[in-house]
C-alpha cells in the first residue's frame, strides 16, 4: 500500500495529424533525452512508409491494430508462499496491457537491422499488423508461461 495518495492520472492530448491519444502515448515512449520533435518526425515517417507500402489501409489503423494484436491478456507475477516463489498467472489490467504492447513494439523495433528507426518501426508495425514478428512472439511467450503455470492460479491475490 502506498504511503501517499495514488498518483493522479495525467490527461494526454491527441496528436496533431491523426487526433489519436494512442499515437501520443507511443511518441512519448519513443522519445529520448526530451527531444520530442525528433520522436514525432520518426513516428510520422514510419506511418508515411506504411502508407506507401500498404495502399488500401489507413496507416493509423495499421498502427492501432498492430498495438491491439500485441496486447497480452495474461502475465505471470511472482508470489511468495511459505518460503517458495510461485509464478502466478494473472489477468493484465487494460492500461498495463497497452503500455506493455508499446514497450514490446519499441524493443523489437530497436533490435531490427533496418537502416533508420522509422524503417524499423514501420516494418515492426506491419509485422504486428500481420501477427508475425518479435513483439507478437513476446506476447505468445508470455501467454505460454501463464498457461504453463495455470496450476498455481489459486495463489492469485
Amino acid at each position: 500500500m502506498p504511503r501517499k495518495r495514488r498518483a493522479q492520472e495525467r490527461e494526454i492530448m491527441p496528436d496533431q495529424r491523426y487526433s489519436s491519444e494512442l499515437a501520443t502515448k507511443f511518441i512519448n515512449c519513443l522519445l529520448k533525452r526530451g527531444k520530442k520533435s525528433i520522436a514525432v518526425a520518426i513516428f510520422y515517417q514510419a506511418l508515411d512508409t506504411i502508407a506507401e507500402k500498404i495502399k488500401d489501409a489507413e496507416p493509423i489503423n495499421v498502427f492501432t491494430q498492430a498495438v491491439e494484436n500485441v496486447k497480452p491478456l495474461l502475465e505471470v507475477r511472482s508470489r511468495r508462499v511459505g518460503g517458495a516463489n510461485y509464478q502466478v498467472p494473472t489477468e493484465v489490467r487494460p492500461i498495463r496491457r497497452q503500455s506493455l504492447a508499446i514497450r514490446w513494439i519499441l524493443d523489437s523495433a530497436k533490435s531490427r537491422n533496418e537502416k533508420t528507426m522509422a524503417q524499423r518501426l514501420a516494418n515492426e508495425f506491419m509485422d504486428a499488423y500481420n501477427k508475425v514478428g518479435i513483439a507478437i512472439k513476446k506476447r505468445e511467450d508470455t501467454h505460454k508461461m501463464a498457461e504453463a503455470n495455470r496450476a498455481f492460479a489459486h495463489y492469485r491475490w
